[in-house]
């Protein structure tokens, strides 16, 4: 059978899998780990959770490491259009053949009467990877909360923890204090701790949890600090040490704060002589990273701009982004948004800020139906149009912009990638 074919049954095998746990805990992936000899514990491991800013924190370290000379395995969900994107090396999607040599080295210890999830039996292919690729470290972001989620198997140098906000209330909890307590499950016996989180209830939880297990806490804005410059720039104001003139190549202002905590990592990588990271590599890795799906702008006439913002918190950063920066564009929202989010109040964040709206509906069995966010826009917006199709969606609007406007293709990160995946988005403004 050809790679390709091999491929396409392999992700047909994975797909048919059930997306969340059938019994929630860690017993089903240390048994598949043990099967193949534990490979996670063959390299150091840094461990990021959070609601949001996990892949733009991974995926600066993992750049930050490889910068220094180390080989570095990068593991992040979802992807946007091709599963290699999850498993990474050097910061490179991992091959087809790779993905299917993966599969069936984990498929193979896996008992037949043994139900597994999508997410377990992918993280375990991660694993396998990065051990027969012997990395010398593995960025590991969770999928889903932390305590019960399948990456908490590994044993990191580093804990980090990006921000707190309510979601996946039926996993995780419908307060701040219990969302705070899963996604601080992955916080380890004198392991530090880094957090983004500034609610103070999220902040008490993951502080006592900390102490219970002897792990030093670092909160941005507490042990470390940074100002922003007017140039977009920033400094650092370490644990020990300041940088100044600071830069991310991500674009949005909160993601200063997710390079803060990538530079507190650093800084304690460092001191700890996990790694040896010099301050050059750091300044340029920070400042090269790049995260697709994320405020990523694809064309400049008209501006085109792609943003998962798959929560409540996500819009209201992208939507801060679009009024400090595209107030004088005229803008049109393309938005598909899944039914366990609040769309509501997502469109409410960014539709006062665009001229017309075009209300689409991703292919996956959970996207809200176009005719339901209509109900909601149509409260704030007139210049509405339902193309329930994504590639017409954006044709459509692409052909209705003109050269000065802006469109934002925003509302799921399943959105984005079906857009990427779809459309050759120059090709079509030619």
């Amino acid at each position: 059978m050809h790679t390709k074919d091999s491929y396409i049954n392999c992700m047909k095998a994975m797909n048919s899998l059930k997306k969340f746990g059938i019994k929630f805990g860690l017993s089903t992936i240390a048994g598949i780990l043990k099967s193949l000899n534990n490979p996670q514990d063959g390299f150091s491991c840094i461990h990021v959770a959070g609601t949001n800013g996990k892949g733009s924190i991974a995926s600066a370290l993992s750049l930050i490491l490889q910068l220094s000379g180390y080989k570095v395995g990068l593991y992040t969900s979802p992807h946007l259009v091709s599963f290699n994107e999850r498993i990474r090396i050097n910061n490179i999607p991992v091959s087809d053949k790779k993905v299917i040599e993966a599969y069936k080295a984990v498929n193979k210890v896996i008992p037949k009467n043994l139900e597994t999830t999508f997410f377990e039996l992918t993280t375990a292919m991660a694993l396998y990877e990065f051990s027969r690729q012997k990395v010398d470290w593995a960025v590991i972001e969770t999928g889903m909360g932390g305590r019960l989620d399948a990456t908490n198997i590994i044993k990191p140098v580093i804990s980090i923890i990006s921000n707190i906000s309510v979601e996946h209330k039926k996993y995780l909890g419908s307060t701040i204090s219990q969302i705070a307590s899963e996604k601080g499950g992955i916080i380890k016996k004198s392991v530090p701790v880094i957090a983004g989180v500034k609610q103070k209830k999220a902040t008490s939880v993951l502080k006592k949890m900390a102490a219970k297990q002897s792990a030093p806490f670092y909160r941005l804005g507490n042990e470390f600090r940074i100002r922003r410059n007017k140039d977009k720039s920033f400094s650092y104001f370490g644990i020990n040490t300041v940088w100044r003139n600071m830069r991310t190549g991500l674009l949005g202002n909160h993601q200063i704060d997710n390079a803060a905590i990538v530079l507190a990592a650093c800084e304690i990588l460092n001191q700890n002589k996990a790694a040896n990271l010099f301050f050059q590599n750091i300044k340029h890795g920070l400042a090269q990273n790049k995260w697709p799906g994320r405020l990523e702008i694809v064309s400049s006439s008209p501006l085109i701009i792609l943003d998962g913002a798959h929560n409540l918190i996500a819009t209201r950063y992208l939507a801060k982004f679009l009024s400090e920066n595209l107030a004088k564009r005229k803008i049109t929202l393309v938005t598909g948004i899944l039914d366990d989010k609040p769309y509501a109040a997502m469109l409410a964040c960014l539709l006062p800020l665009c001229n017309k709206a075009i209300l689409t509906r991703p292919k996956i069995d959970r996207a809200l139906s176009p005719e339901r966010l209509f109900h909601a826009a149509k409260k704030i917006i007139q210049d509405i149009e339902i193309i329930p199709d994504v590639g017409k969606a954006i044709k459509y609007a692409i052909k209705t912009a003109s050269l000065n406007d802006a469109i934002c293709i925003a509302g799921s990160l399943y959105l984005v990638g079906e857009a990427k995946e779809a459309l050759d988005l120059s090709a079509l403004i030619k």
